[in-house]
C-alpha cells in the first residue's frame, strides 16, 4: 500500500516559520496533484493549500496567501509546505493528501497519519 508521511511538526514561536515534508512511497508520485490539509482543535478539518502534479501550479486557502508556500520536489518523492510568520491560529494537526487538485477533501484518495504544529509565545 502506498503511504504518505508527514515530518517537520513541532513547538515554533509566533512569528517563526518552519517547513512540514510529506514524503510518499512508490514511483508514481509524479503523476499526482497533491494537498495539505489541517484540523484544529474543536473545528472541521480546513482546507490549506494544493498543487498541481508537475508543480505549475499552487492554490491556497486565504489566512495563508502570503504566509505559506506549497512545493514539491517529484525527484523524492516529497511535498513541502513553508510556513511563515506564523500565528497562534495556525495551530493544527496537519495532513498530506494525494490526488486532487481541489479544496474539497472529499476528492482526495490517500492520507498522511498527520503532524502536530502548535504556535506559541
Amino acid at each position: 500500500q502506498v503511504q504518505l508521511v508527514e515530518s517537520g511538526g513541532g513547538l515554533v514561536q509566533v512569528g517563526g516559520s518552519t517547513r512540514l515534508s510529506c514524503a510518499a512511497s512508490g514511483p508514481t508520485f509524479s503523476i499526482y496533484s497533491m494537498g495539505w490539509f489541517r484540523q484544529a482543535p474543536g473545528k472541521e478539518r480546513e482546507f490549506v493549500a494544493t498543487i498541481t502534479s508537475p508543480g505549475t501550479g499552487t492554490s491556497y486557502t486565504e489566512s495563508v496567501k502570503g504566509r505559506f508556500t506549497i512545493s514539491r520536489d517529484n525527484t523524492k518523492n516529497t511535498l513541502y509546505l513553508q510556513m511563515n510568520s506564523l500565528k497562534p491560529e495556525d495551530t493544527a494537526v496537519y495532513y498530506c493528501a494525494r490526488g486532487a487538485y481541489s479544496r474539497n477533501p472529499g476528492e482526495y484518495a490517500l492520507w498522511g497519519q498527520g503532524t502536530q504544529v502548535t504556535v506559541s509565545s
